[in-house]
């Protein structure tokens, strides 16, 4: 529910501002002005989306996980969704999520939130390593190993994720 309420508001106060700059300025320049960050927020959106697939696609040459370049994604893929909306917050905020100083200074805030995932806390299970929020902290792992304690380590039957291969003999 605060959710939904928080977009209701941010929509009421968007089109309020569009609504009061256009009776000042006329409708006219205001359909031009919300037009150009239409067309300035598609090319932006364009040139990082290039740079950032290209960055990407040199970290998975390199085996590594393009973890930055996922969240560099999203942000552009919102950034742009923002600018499509007629209205001059949602193009100030979306200008934001394209500008890479301040796409980094907004990742680093939202770093800090912490997030609440099937009510648990990421930052309770995962301890911040060298590359990320990748590590899982001991709490974790004693917890994951407490629940398979009932089962019989000999066991045929494949746990979920595992490949079993057409080749090879079943056990």
């Amino acid at each position: 529910m605060p959710i939904l309420l928080a977009f209701t508001l941010f929509a009421l106060l968007d089109f309020v501002i569009l609504f009061s700059i256009g009776a000042k300025i006329g409708l006219l320049a205001t359909l031009a002005l919300i037009l150009a960050t239409g067309f300035i927020g598609l090319y932006l959106v364009r040139r990082e989306g290039v740079a950032t697939f290209q960055r990407a696609q040199e970290r998975l040459a390199q085996g590594e996980i393009p973890s930055d370049e996922l969240m560099t994604g999203a942000a552009l893929i919102f950034g742009g969704a923002l600018l499509m909306a007629p209205g001059f917050v949602s193009d100030a905020l979306g200008f934001l999520c394209l500008l890479p100083t301040s796409r980094r200074a907004l990742g680093k805030l939202l770093s800090r939130l912490p997030f609440k995932i099937q009510g648990h806390s990421m930052s309770s299970h995962y301890q911040r390593g060298a590359k990320g929020w990748d590590q899982p902290s001991d709490k974790r792992t004693e917890s994951f190993e407490n629940q398979n304690t009932d089962k019989d380590p000999n066991s045929a039957s494949p746990l979920e994720g595992d490949f079993i291969s057409k080749d090879e003999p079943r056990r």
